[in-house]
């Protein structure tokens, strides 16, 4: 496709990244993706251009999320923003999150074992049901979730995502992320825009709007998937490259 379409990365934006299904592919279980070769650095090099604002905001652990974009070590927000870190790797914004009740893994953990293909994924301040490998299960994992929440609806909500369910604080949202880090440099005072593909991302859209900012979809606005979202991206840097080699 044609990326003169999109909108071109300029140097005052700050820029907001989901993970999966937006920089890298859904695979059949969240163990399983593969991070393309060149992802971490050409992250690294459009962080540079927009004079470090650029961030992961995902529903995956900081420390997973770590792990799959290694050596790059981003600012963001994690685990749906439950964490936070800030610029150049410091650990900021502090806000205790409320932990889900130990019991609530264990139970799970028990009534899952009877249902072949359901994945029980652990967070720091979540638990993920998946049933991409086992479909006809949707309905038996949600009310495995709902039965769980039936009295905390209050501090807890439930998500859906790509072929899974989660539950996860209701404090913790990708608009949280966005807030949290628009009110520090080098993020303050851009143009916020946040890119992603399912329903937790449309917070964080909603939330770059606010400041001013868009939202681009993926499927909406690249018409594709993260292999589109990632040339968007080199072209963009590309562009940039330009303009710098041009001052």
């Amino acid at each position: 496709m044609s990326y003169d379409s999109i909108v071109k990365i300029k140097t005052n934006w700050a820029l907001f990244l989901d993970l999966d299904g937006t920089l890298i592919d859904i695979a059949p279980t969240p163990g399983e993706v593969v991070v393309p070769k060149e992802l971490p650095a050409l992250l690294e090099a459009v962080r540079e251009r927009l004079g470090g604002a650029l961030a992961i905001v995902t529903g995956r652990a900081q420390e997973t999320a770590d792990r799959l974009l290694k050596p790059f070590v981003a600012s963001g927000g994690f685990s749906h923003g439950a964490q936070l870190r800030g610029f150049v790797g410091n650990a900021c914004f502090t806000d205790a999150m409320p932990g889900l009740p130990k019991e609530w893994a264990e139970r799970l953990e028990s009534e899952v074992e009877g249902y072949q293909g359901l994945l029980l994924e652990h967070k720091p301040h979540g638990l993920a049901l998946h049933y991409r490998k086992a479909p006809q299960h949707e309905s038996v994992a949600r009310a495995m979730l709902e039965r769980l929440l039936h009295d905390q609806q209050h501090s807890f909500a439930l998500l859906r995502a790509h072929m899974a369910l989660e539950i996860r604080p209701r404090a913790a949202t990708k608009s949280r992320a966005v807030e949290a880090l628009m009110s520090a440099k080098p993020f303050d005072g851009r143009f916020p825009v946040f890119v992603g593909d399912d329903v937790t991302d449309e917070e964080g859209m909603e939330a770059a709007r606010r400041y001013g900012g868009m939202g681009l979809h993926v499927g909406r606005d690249f018409i594709g998937g993260p292999a589109e979202v990632r040339a968007w991206l080199a072209c963009g840097l590309a562009h940039l490259q330009r303009d710098e080699a041009h001052d």
